[in-house]
Parts: structure tokens; sequence; C-alpha cells
């Protein structure tokens, strides 16, 4: 079935636009394809490894454009499946792979893979079709077309390669060798010990009727966990240790295995060693024209027993493909929400499809797994990355959010604080970095107040008012390891209001704690922190139509109260003259300031003070300029300037990057979504849709081999202009980035928000804009709105019309489920 077929939503054909739209776009590694909802690689050459996620953090990982994948089920640091080193060079094998084997008449073998990696045999065709939580491979090699698609099915807990053959030449025989390298489950000691990690694993061979099942354990899980790699078709012989199916006692290779040199494998079985599992399957004499299919499992359960009811039942290709189509229907379904036309291709290619999808990736997956996080060691799900995530899938998920919202507030602790991080597993927290430092705080400055705006964008968006009532322990525990106290959602609300305002220092701003969301600058003791004071001021304008909504108008007084003395303080304390201070340090000392050698303005200090409503809008316009002014790139606002020249313990982590680099005067792109809101603010849609564009890397294609990262997500940042390699991007997907830039384009850009009593329609649009079209889901609702610019205006909606009824102001109210025609007008 073609993603043509199951990935386009009839209802949303008009809004998405055809791949020939965007062929004018360099193709040197690959382009759009829109109608498809794919990024379609035409090149194994990427100038690194280019990926997509498959499944969930429940069981899936990440597929890279050459059939390497990095698979876990539940854990990604305690449960890994499949070895991928992502240090080793683009060109070794990682994790799966797949051989072609072509028998010539004289009976020798030739052996390629459909993916290129390991092989390295020059394809005639190659292409990777990267799409919503699938990936498919074309390649053809001597006349034998492959295509192979890899996914996890929604309902069920195992990765899928469906590999379908195609004879487009002379008649010839083909054997296809599925190959998997099982990684250790605790993935940090496969790397550390050598010893212990081969004694404990093994893989043993089973016969199911007339197929083959690969068993692999390790001896201490063997009773709770084994994964299983097996195929719908016959399988004449297999290997399960490593040194045989390369031969020569490891001294062949990925790249030329020796064992594909002899007719059949060795059947061996590892007892003691490195684990793989590689199927030998004979197709026979394939015909011209002649097509044949296998369907290859990877998957883990408690046993093999366990497992035999999913193992037959996707041994069946109808399963398979109806599991296609519904992967599909989901996908269909959860972008439905929000779709747009704009004049813009690259802001349509990202927000219709590729930043949503790149929401629900982290909501999903955190900074758990990515091939820049590997989820080794204490990393796991952070309080802070994923109460930002929630913000992205509101609006296409908001029950689901709102269970991770719950989870998240149960890692907060009584006095309003909270844990960093924790094991979504074991549901034990930590405080991250922070514990290794005794000279500096055990807690993050940021981390309580993010959940409220999460909670507060749930309610905007559903009206669920009574999830404030809601019960959830605080992370706090006796000695039995069992929570002391719980309380409702509101009162957690309160109690990280009260946390900020009682945790201050000698200026009455905020403590920086061991760090706010700039985690590298790691200040001793008494520090004080701006975007915490921000944050603050943002966290109450988020709660006081709660007040309202809810009956609490004393707490309304009162934090109305802590907004204007913290305003008051802000202006006071942290005012340089042209932009706002980032930090007070231990001893009073001003961090962000003319007065500094390095790190004189910071943007985050600037963007928050517009956010928060602290700046009035004479210094609101200053502040911006001088982002504009210092701290704007062709490729993004940078985190800083001038970058610091050397490391200085005094600031920490920050220094210990070249200028230019991730923190350091880099350009850090989850920054930049808060200055293009702040932007839309203060009216200035030119410059909002300008900082857009230059990080969207949708905008990239054709300069990928400076970007180098994938053109259909989102990196974390991007080398500043201090950097001799400025504009090179890293560490792809998981990045804060996504939720905060699909909310600047879709909320502020096009102005759609929700609020406690409807949709506000506020768009602050480029003046060459002269028309968009949004279709919006809302409680039941579905609006189709239409913004008109006649007179090229950035901002002000003056009149409303829904269903050719005129309404006052610019919102759109709660309505009964239906469609609805709405047309707003920016001027006259």
């Amino acid at each position: 079935m073609e993603p043509s077929q199951s990935l386009q939503a009839p209802g949303l054909r008009p809004l998405l636009r055809h791949a020939s739209s965007r062929k004018g776009l360099a193709m040197q590694y690959g382009y759009f394809s829109d109608e498809n909802r794919e990024y379609r690689i035409t090149s194994p050459f990427t100038p690194i490894k280019w990926c997509n996620y498959v499944g969930t953090l429940g069981f899936g990982g990440i597929v890279d454009h050459t059939g390497g994948a990095l698979l876990c089920k539940g854990d990604p640091a305690l449960n890994r499946i499949t070895k991928y080193i992502s240090q080793l060079p683009a060109s070794e094998f990682k994790g799966t792979t797949i051989y072609i084997r072509l028998k010539a008449g004289d009976g020798s073998y030739e052996i390629y893979s459909p993916f290129f990696t390991p092989c390295l045999k020059e394809l005639d065709h190659f292409e990777c079709r990267v799409g919503l939580s699938y990936s498919r491979f074309i390649s053809e090699y001597k006349g034998i077309r492959t295509e192979i698609t890899v996914f996890v099915p929604n309902q069920d807990q195992v990765f899928i390669q469906d590999i379908k053959i195609e004879n487009k030449g002379a008649a010839i025989e083909v054997d296809v060798i599925p190959v998997v390298e099982f990684t250790h489950f605790d993935a940090l000691k496969q790397l550390v010990n050598a010893d212990w990690v081969p004694q404990t694993m093994s893989l043993k061979a089973h016969q199911q009727g007339d197929f083959c099942v690969l068993e692999q354990y390790a001896f201490m899980k063997r009773d709770t966990a084994v994964n299983y790699f097996t195929s719908n078709r016959p399988v004449s012989s297999f290997d399960g240790d490593r040194k045989h199916f390369l031969g020569r006692h490891e001294y062949g290779s990925w790249q030329n295995p020796l064992s594909l040199s002899q007719p059949e494998l060795s059947n061996s079985e590892a007892v003691r060693g490195d684990n793989i599992g590689a199927l030998m399957m004979h197709l026979g004499l394939l015909k011209p024209g002649e097509t044949q299919r296998v369907i290859v499992q990877l998957g883990q359960a408690e046993s093999l027993s366990s497992a035999a009811a999913s193992i037959q039942k996707y041994r069946d290709e109808a399963v398979v493909d109806r599991s296609f189509t519904e992967l599909a229907s989901f996908w269909n379904n959860y972008l439905s929400p929000i779709q747009v036309k704009t004049p813009s291709a690259s802001f349509d290619t990202m927000v219709n499809i590729h930043n949503p999808r790149q929401c629900h990736t982290t909501k999903n997956w955190s900074r758990y797994l990515s091939l820049y996080q590997l989820g080794y060691g204490s990393r796991g799900i952070g309080f802070r990355d994923s109460s930002q995530d929630l913000l992205g899938v509101m609006s296409h998920m908001p029950e689901e959010a709102s269970e991770l919202a719950l989870k998240l507030l149960s890692m907060q602790k009584r006095n309003g604080s909270a844990m960093h991080q924790f094991n979504p597993l074991s549901m034990e927290a930590s405080q991250g970095d922070s514990v290794e430092d005794p000279h500096r705080p055990n807690y993050y400055g940021d981390d309580h107040l993010w959940i409220i705006y999460a909670m507060a964008a749930y309610i905007k968006e559903t009206g669920d008012l009574s999830i404030l009532d809601r019960k959830v322990p605080f992370y706090d525990k006796d000695a039995q390891g069992r929570a002391i106290e719980e309380a409702s959602v509101w009162d957690h609300l309160v109690r990280a209001i009260e946390f900020t305002w009682s945790d201050r220092g000698q200026h009455g701003l905020p403590l920086l704690g061991f760090a706010d969301w700039n985690d590298t600058v790691n200040l001793p003791k008494g520090a004080e922190s701006l975007m915490v004071a921000n944050q603050f001021g943002k966290a109450i304008l988020d709660l006081v139509p709660l007040c309202d909504a809810y009956g609490k108008t004393e707490f309304k007084h009162k934090i109305l109260g802590y907004y204007e003395t913290m305003k008051g303080i802000v202006n006071d304390q942290a005012w340089d003259g042209a932009w706002y201070l980032r930090y007070f340090d231990e001893k009073g000392q001003k961090i962000g300031s003319a007065s500094n050698t390095s790190g004189k303005v910071w943007v985050n200090a600037q963007s928050w003070a517009v956010l928060s409503g602290f700046a009035c809008e004479d210094r609101r316009y200053k502040a911006l300029e001088s982002v504009y002014e210092h701290l704007n790139t062709k490729y993004g606002i940078k985190l800083s300037t001038p970058g610091y020249q050397g490391f200085d313990p005094m600031i920490g982590g920050v220094t210990t990057y070249p200028p230019g680099a991730k923190e350091n005067g880099g350009i850090f792109l989850h920054a930049n979504p808060w200055v293009m809101i702040a932007e839309t603010m203060r009216g200035n849609g030119a410059r909002a849709f300008e900082y857009y564009n230059q990080i969207n890397p949708a905008q990239k294609n054709d300069i990928l081999d400076v970007f180098e990262s994938e053109p259909y997500c989102y990196p974390q940042n991007i080398l500043g202009d201090e950097h001799p390699q400025f504009g090179l991007g890293r560490n792809a997907w998981l990045s804060g980035t996504a939720s905060w830039t699909y909310l600047a384009a879709t909320q502020y850009i096009l102005g759609i928000r929700p609020d406690l009593d409807g949709l506000i329609v506020d768009p602050c649009l480029p003046p060459d804009w002269e028309k968009v079209e949004i279709k919006r889901s809302f409680r039941g609702a579905h609006f189709s709105i239409t913004i008109l610019n006649p007179d090229r205006k950035m901002k002000g909606i003056s009149a409303l019309w829904i269903d050719g009824r005129k309404v006052e102001g610019n919102k759109i109210p709660v309505l009964p489920a239906g469609q609805y025609q709405v047309e707003a007008y920016l001027g006259r």
C-alpha cells in the first residue's frame, strides 16, 4: 500500500501541497513530498546519519537512513535491545541490516545491502522515505528492486521489516538474510564491562512448525524478558554468534561476512559472547516480473510462549497491511486538529506535518533516547523538558497530555520545587547534574514553574477545570518509600508559586539554584536569575484567569501583588540601559551587562521580559532591538554574545564550550521561538517570521552541506558566528524547540490560540501575506478560518464573522459540535 493512499486524509487535501511544488529546491540529498507526508532521501551519503522514530517509549526507537536501528522497550538505559553505537563511522553496521544474495550461473554469490550500509556497494537507485512513524527504503541493484517498510504497529510491541523483492531483470536465484546484533539490556555495561556482559548473554534457536525463532536473553532476565527474531518464511539456516557469521574469528567484516560465501550459515548458538540473529531465507529462482515478500519480526516478551500468538499474527501479510493502515489512520486523526495554508510552502510543510510530528516524538521520548542522548546512566524523563513538550501536543492529544502532566506533578516536592528528572518505569527521580557539585545548590530554580504553563494550556484547550481537584502525591517519601503527602493539582500549582516567592536572593530576585533553563551557567549558591523572575511573572499571568474560573479570588489578589512587586524589582535592578541583565552572581555582580567582557547580552532575559509583561513598551522595544542588533544571525538568534574565551570554574559548564558552540554564544534553537512570540506581542509580524525562517529546517534543504542536520525536524543547536563551522546543526529531534516553535507558528504568528471561553483570533503576519487559511478543531467544533489582509497590516483584527454573522471582538466563542466558517480581517 502506497503512503499516498494511507497517509493522506481526504479532508485535509486542499491544504497540502504536491511534491512538485517543492522540486525547485536543491535535491542533492532529498526533497519533501508533502502529499505523502514524507521526506524522501535520495542519496545514502547524507552529511551525517539522519534518522526517524518508530513506536514509542513503550517499545520502539530510532531507524537511521541506511537501515540501522536502535531499539528499546520502556527504558533505553536498562532495557536496550539492539547494539547501536552512534560514534562509529557512518559506513559501519549499527544494530540491524538486511543482506540480499544473488547466485550467479557458475554457483558463485554476490551480496549487497538494499540499505547501502554495510556492504557499501553502489546501488542503481536508493531512496529512504522518512514517514510518520515508519521508514520505507526503495533500492535497485542489477535488476532487483527491493522495498522495505519498517514500523511498529500501534497495538503491539514488535518491530516489523516488511520486505518486497521484485525482479525487473533476467531470472536469478535470490536469498534474503536479515541480521540483528543484540546488546546487553544494561546499555552502559555493554560498553564498559567486557568480562561480565558476554558471560551473561545467550541465544538459542527454536523450531516452531515450519518457522525458526531465535531467542536471545541475558541470564538474569531470562524469566522475565526474552528478545525474539523470526520471519514468515522458512529458514534454511541461521547464526546466533557474531564470530561465526563474520567468519575467520571475526576477521571477516560486516561489509563482507564470510559466512555468506557459503551455501548455508553455520547454525551457531551463542552461549557466551556477541549475540546476533541472522536468518537465511532462499526465495528460489525469481522470474522476470516476479515479486516475493518477507516479513521479519523483532520483539521482546516475557517468554517465547507468551509471544507465540503475536509472532503468528504478524506472519500474515494481511495483518501487516492492516496494521500499517491503522498507523496511517492514527496520524490522519492526530494531525487533523490544525492544518494551514499560507503563502510560505516551507512554513506549511513544517506546521502541517513535521513540526507536530516532532512534538509527538518529544512528548513520548522526552530527552531519553537519540543519537546524541543515548539513554545511559541517570538520564530519564525531564520535568522541565516534558512540561514544555506537552505544550506542543495539547491541541492534538489533550487527554494523554494531562496524564503525563499529572505524572510530572508527582515529581514535585512538598516545598513546591521539583525533581529534575525521573525514570518512567521505577518512578525514581534525581536532581541530575546538580548533585555532582557540593558548592552549588541541588535543585533547579525553574523546573517547578513550567508545569503551570502546561496545566493552564490543558484547561484552556479542554475547559476541564475539574482536573484542578485531582489528588496527586508529592515526591517526598517516608522510610518505607511511601509518599508522605498528596494534594490537589491546584495546591501543587500554588506551592510552585510560593516556592519561587520564598526562594529569593539579595536583590529580591529568585535564586538560580543549580541552574535555570540555561543549564550550563552554574553559579555558586546565592546567584539570582532573571529568567526565573520572568517565568514567575508569566506563571502568574497564566494562573490569574484560572483563579477567576475556579473561585480563588483571594489567591488571585495575592499573586497579583507578587507580580507587581517582582515587576518593580526586575525593572529597578536589572535594566542595563539597552537590555536586561541575565544573572546576578553570588557576590551581586552583574552577568549579561555591557560592563562584562564576555556574555554581555543574553537573549532569554529580553524575550522573557516581554512574555512576562514586565517590560514596558519602551524597554520592550529596546530589548528586542538589542536582540536583533547583537544576537541575530542569518542562521538564527544566538543565546549570548560575545562567547567566553576559556574555562571559568566560577561560571561553570558554559565556559567548557568554545565560542559559538551550544550555550557559549551558539544558536540554541529553543530560545528562538520565545523571541518570535515576543515580536508578535509587540506587533512585528515581519520580524517574527524572519526569525521563524532562519531556523526552519525545511528552509535549509539547499544548504545541507552547511547545516548537515535533518531538514525535516528541528535540531537542538546550530553553531554560531564565532565558530568556524557557523551554521552547522546538531542534536536533532528531542528538543523543546519543537513545541515552542509550533506554538509560535500556530498561536502567535497565525494567532489562533485557545482560551477558557473560546478561540482567540489574533494573528501577527508578515505584511505581504494577504490571505491565510486555517482548519482548527476545538472542543468538538471544527472551524475553517480565513484571515484576510487586504491592507497589508501585521496585527489587529478589525472584524470577525462566524457563518456570516459578525462577532464583537476577536474571539470565537465555545460552540456546539459542528462545522463553522470564520472570516477575520486585518486592517479595514
